[in-house]
């Protein structure tokens, strides 16, 4: 099966490919193969990490992760963005697939705007509630991008890695073939619960919460 590149999207293609040796802070290693493109439709330099047996491994494991810098990099524990994507490498890796690293910081509102609406939900209001509050969509991303990423790699099918159901429409809409659906475990601190139950009760996130 093929991608469509998405709705008025030209199709995009692989730029280069670049082998990245990666280490987490708890010292996990692995090697990734690193694809930049051209031609996404948004502009922006959104990666694609090939992990494992990409290639030869049947569907691939994908997981589109959206940029966090607060999680991904800081440590953040306000969310669970880092403990997921440290994951998904290591869950993508052992089977072979895809991580799609996409440039749309705080649900598409930018980094800014997302440290706004922290301190929006310091006043009681939800991580959705906050967006709004700002002027902005409750998500404003976009899997555009995503999907021509995928055409370009010749992944038509795959087995997608998220807890997110709006990824799954937003890709099936664009050609994609989900032919299973992997949620990620629960990484849950005292940090963070209310904003991972706002995704549950709010967007029906398939996050098992403790009681």
């Amino acid at each position: 099966m093929t991608v469509d590149a998405g709705a008025g999207a030209a199709a995009a293609a692989i730029r280069t490919k670049v082998r990245v040796p990666l280490r987490f802070s708890d010292g996990w290693r692995t090697v990734a193969d690193v694809f930049t493109f051209t031609g996404l439709v948004d502009g922006k330099e959104h990666l694609a990490l090939g992990l494992g047996d990409y290639r030869g491994g049947g569907v691939p494991v994908v997981r589109p992760h959206s940029e966090c810098m607060t999680g991904d990099v800081f440590g953040s524990e306000r969310c669970d963005c880092g403990p997921q994507l440290r994951e998904s490498v290591e869950r993508i890796a052992a089977t072979g697939g895809y991580l799609l690293y996409l440039r749309q910081e705080g649900r598409g509102i930018g980094l800014y705007a997302k440290l706004d609406a922290y301190a929006l939900q310091d006043d009681g209001l939800d991580t959705y509630e906050a967006n709004l509050a700002l002027g902005r969509a409750e998500d404003e991303r976009d899997y555009t991008a995503a999907a021509q990423m995928l055409a370009a790699l010749g992944a038509g099918s795959v087995r997608l890695l998220s807890n997110n159901p709006d990824k799954a429409r937003q890709l099936a809409a664009l050609g994609v073939e989900i032919v299973e659906r992997m949620p990620t475990a629960a990484h849950v601190s005292e940090s963070n619960v209310s904003y991972l139950r706002a995704k549950v009760e709010h967007t029906g996130h398939t996050i098992a919460l403790p009681a």
